[in-house]
């Protein structure tokens, strides 16, 4: 998610403080609730207790232990444990069946690719026990983890579940091809027939039906699927016209530019963000020099800026989605003509808050535009000097860092500042006082390469701010300077007490250094912390031409962890624009307990949502404010069975077990992401706040309650 998968700080992985040591049992006069507890430990410390924890997967008597060490399994993720989770799938039990297919999708969705030899005997399991299950809940896990599966086996069983559209589970059928699709690419889902998805979105004994078709269907963006997008935009769920309106966009064409313009007007605002991302994709298509309809179609969004200027922020999410999506240079008057349209309304503001959203808009446009020509130009003076120079700075800086790739139409002649190919434009901003801009002048450089950036970004990488000397060691080596490899080198001596600087490192020390680096990184296999073992086999296997895992490492028993949160435990995050309440799950006790902890230390006063993608996520909990930062220490992943539904609140990622402060609230169901980020709680008050939040929009505080009667 980057950036929903957003890096965090370095540190040790945050442990239990309840760890002990207990010699093996046969579970027989042991009590339970003890069973369940070293469980915990072992969980927590991605051990399997020398062979205890798959054990007890295996033949513990209770139900109910099997059930919860399979649900450890799941968390830990080891190869080594595959045949114990499938050996899950026939238990007598329906509970430990349940849980061993979820367990299956969680192995499935490993964050190093499984070995093709695993993932054929994966499927052949899971097909399996999907033909001869009796128990519904159990079979839609099955169908919910072949999915996450995504291999052709596994899409061969769902196709064959999508009929008829009524049976209980053709819906699940339905959303596991659309992760499928997004795990996979679409061609994974090509061949799923056209007539069975459409009887989806026809069906009306359950809105829910036609929210997996319409899911399916965006996912697959099949150009053949074009007319059963236009028809589902008149459903009677918000979250179905998105997704059709979405998968127009990637699928349709001009002759969509009227179907697309009446869904601006929607009046659910994520769906009218949905068709005004979708009219700007369909801008590119354009032939220079002709009319463009899907240009025409977004001149006519600059009255939401009055709504914006009126407290209404959520109206500014099609403002946002354009921006963020961009236009050819054929479409800057488009741009031009919605800053003026905000800054027309900036006078009349309701309050300070609205006028920091129109400025803050503002600046998004502009820096839309300085994408189109390659250059900071708009940026410079956007705003109404209401948005801080940093901010503006590092938010034009990443935009053009993306000109090669979203410039569509190259300028005309006469043009006042033609579009140029290297960012020599951001070399003064590395030493700029604000790490933020460095960064983002880091991230330029890096897509736009310029040989007169090497030695101050030789420099950045002995630097005292982690993050940018991360950056910089990455930059360094897509400049191919061998004159970094010393400041490379002895960044890479502090990857292990810094963790968060593995990935950046390891992508330079295999530009410069090539197989010499191979000895360091074969070190890193063997670091406790998951996500350095992760990018040294993704390294080594980059390296070498043969695919490398790394194993797993047990942590120490003795590193200290955060109280589990109470149950019916709140956060209610205090915003600018109103509170918003989050009940926290039990089933991730280390994720809630982290968070209050924090939220007790007034670790979130002051910072802000710094990321948010309409109709997507709305991600904050950054105390840097660019998506980097963290609280200096990472824990470990805790996937739970709650889906990424309107709501939920789930944990932002850069590997397996890299939380840490960064959270996500999704806007809308993003079945993709289950299973894949701890989801730990739900909004129970103030969705509408969720709807309104924009970037910059800042958290006063996070407070800790309890919802119980």
């Amino acid at each position: 998610m980057a950036r929903l998968t957003a890096a965090v700080s370095a540190g040790i992985l945050l442990l239990s403080a309840c760890v002990r040591t207990v010699p093996p049992s046969d579970g027989g006069d042991e009590p339970p609730a003890r069973v369940l507890q070293r469980i915990q430990d072992w969980e927590d410390r991605r051990s399997l207790g020398g062979g205890e924890l798959v054990r007890l997967a295996t033949s513990a008597p209770e139900a109910l232990v099997r059930s919860r060490a399979l649900r450890a399994l799941a968390r830990i993720q080891d190869l080594e444990t595959l045949d114990a989770i499938l050996a899950g799938l026939t238990a007598p039990a329906t509970t430990v069946r349940d849980e061993a297919a979820f367990a299956a999708g969680e192995l499935a969705l490993s964050w190093e690719p499984l070995p093709a030899d695993a993932q054929a005997k994966l499927t052949a399991a899971l097909v399996r026990a999907e033909a001869t299950e009796t128990t519904d809940r159990v079979r839609i896990t099955l169908l919910e983890s072949l999915g996450k599966l995504a291999t052709p086996g596994a899409v061969e069983v769902l196709t064959a579940r999508l009929s008829p559209p009524g049976e209980p589970w053709s819906e699940f059928a339905a959303t596991a091809l659309g992760v499928a699709a997004r795990k996979a690419g679409p061609a994974a889902v090509a061949g799923v027939p056209l007539d069975a998805i459409r009887a989806l979105l026809k069906a009306r004994e359950r809105w829910e039906v036609n929210l997996a078709g319409a899911y399916l269907l965006a996912a697959s963006k099949r150009p053949d699927a074009v007319d059963a997008l236009r028809a589902c935009l008149s459903n009677a769920q918000p979250d179905v016209r998105a997704l059709c309106t979405k998968g127009l966009g990637d699928v349709g064409g001009s002759t969509d530019t009227f179907a697309l313009g009446l869904m601006l007007g929607d009046e659910v605002p994520r769906v009218s963000a949905e068709a005004a991302r979708a009219l700007a994709k369909l801008a590119v298509k354009c032939q220079e020099g002709t009319t463009c309809g899907p240009l025409l179609a977004l001149q006519g969004i600059g009255y939401r800026a009055k709504r914006v200027a009126e407290g209404k922020a959520e109206w500014g999410h099609a403002l946002l989605a354009v921006a963020q999506q961009g236009l050819p240079l054929q479409g800057r008057p488009v741009l031009s003509g919605l800053r003026a349209a905000m800054a027309e309304a900036a006078p009349g503001a309701a309050s300070d808050e609205a006028r920091a959203d129109l400025a803050w808009l503002d600046c998004r446009f502009a820096a839309a535009m300085d994408r189109q020509r390659g250059i900071l130009e708009e940026v410079l003076r956007c705003g109404a000097g209401r948005v801080p120079e940093a901010r503006r700075l590092a938010l034009g800086l990443h935009e053009v860092a993306q000109f090669k790739v979203l410039s569509a139409t190259a300028a005309k002649p006469g043009d006042v500042t033609p579009p140029v190919s290297g960012a020599a434009f951001a070399v003064p901003y590395l030493s700029h006082v604000s790490p933020v801009v460095r960064g983002a002048a880091l991230d330029a450089i890096s897509e736009r390469p310029v040989p007169e950036a090497k030695a101050p970004v030789r420099a950045l990488i002995a630097g005292s701010d982690a993050v940018v000397a991360g950056l910089a060691a990455s930059a360094a080596g897509k400049l191919h300077d061998a004159e970094a490899l010393p400041a490379v080198e002895a960044l890479a001596a502090r990857v292990p007490r810094e963790p968060d600087l593995a990935e950046s490192v390891a992508g330079a020390l295999v530009a410069l250094q090539g197989r010499a680096a191979e000895p360091r990184l074969r070190e890193w296999l063997t670091h406790p912390h998951a996500n350095v073992r992760r990018v040294a086999a993704e390294a080594l296997t980059s390296l070498t031409g043969t695919p490398i895992r790394a194993g797993r490492v047990e942590l120490p028993p003795h590193t200290s962890r955060p109280p589990a949160a109470p149950p019916s435990t709140t956060l209610t995050l205090r915003t600018r624009k109103g509170d918003i309440t989050v009940l926290l799950d039990e089933q991730a006790p280390l994720t809630g307990g982290n968070l209050v902890a924090l939220a007790r230390q007034g670790y979130f006063r002051g910072t802000t949502f710094h990321r948010v993608v309409p109709d997507f996520v709305a991600q904050g909990g950054d105390p840097r404010g660019d998506g980097e930062g963290g609280p200096g220490y990472s824990i470990r992943c805790e996937m739970t069975r709650r889906p990424y539904a309107r709501g939920t609140v789930g944990m932002a990622l850069s590997g397996k077990d890299t939380g840490g402060s960064q959270f996500f609230f999704t806007h809308s169901p993003q079945p993709h992401l289950d299973g894949r980020y701890t989801a730990f709680g739900s909004v129970i008050a103030g969705m509408d706040v969720v709807d309104a939040l924009l970037e910059g929009t800042v958290i006063d505080d996070v407070i800790v309650g309890d919802h119980r009667p």
